[in-house]
């Protein structure tokens, strides 16, 4: 067996999954203060993954994300046996962070003309502020739909005899001997030490509020 996710991107995804049901229920609920506490959560989490992709492991890398047309031909063809993520499925990794950025980033600068704002609402423009609303109530359903798709994506592939949950439950996956080297891992505990310090300074700077009131 060779080891293909260290900790931290195992816990990351399992994390993301838990914090995205939340934002949404919470959302859908009106239960603004865990809506505004669980966003910046996942924000330190998002942030913790983008630093743990220059700095963690071989397949944690961004940079391992990016592939040309013929390498996600070959990946779809399943000639594609690098450890981690395929062509294809790099790809789907992009979308989940580009839909994740704009998903969180929106809700800093969104209100509800009410009761709540987004800690940016009042250092941007006021067109700035309708725009990121609109945008983060119509991107919540593009992001469901991808998550749809994924899950989809990992049915087919179960389906075809590769356990995607389980790699990712473990971290490992059968050896491949026809791929030269294997990944370089690094200790998943670092990724949460960065994600525990952003979560810290962002609860304090932005989160102590919402906080206070979700436990009172």
């Amino acid at each position: 067996m060779t080891k293909v996710w260290d900790g931290f991107i195992r816990g990351f995804h399992w994390l993301l999954v838990t914090g995205i049901v939340l934002l949404y229920v919470s959302g859908e609920q009106e239960w603004m203060d865990l809506h505004f506490v669980t966003g910046y959560l996942l924000l330190a989490l998002f942030v913790a993954r983008l630093i743990w992709g220059v700095v963690g492991s071989d397949t944690a890398k961004i940079a391992n994300l990016f592939h040309g047309p013929r390498a996600v031909k070959q990946a779809l063809k399943h000639e594609d046996k690098r450890y981690g993520h395929n062509a294809a499925g790099s790809y789907m990794v992009l979308l989940f962070f580009v839909l994740i950025a704009v998903q969180l980033i929106s809700g800093l600068m969104s209100t509800d003309d009410i009761m709540m704002e987004g800690p940016l609402v009042a250092m941007v423009p006021s067109s700035w502020v309708e725009i990121a609303s609109d945008v983060h109530h119509l991107n919540i359903n593009l992001l469901i739909a991808a998550i749809a798709l994924h899950v989809l994506a990992i049915v087919v592939y179960r389906l075809r005899g590769k356990n995607l949950v389980k790699t990712l439950v473990t971290g490992r996956t059968t050896k491949d001997q026809t791929i030269a080297a294997e990944p370089k891992m690094r200790a998943g505990v670092v990724g949460y030490v960065i994600f525990g310090v952003l979560s810290a300074v962002l609860m304090a700077t932005w989160g102590s509020a919402p906080l206070s009131a979700l436990f009172n």
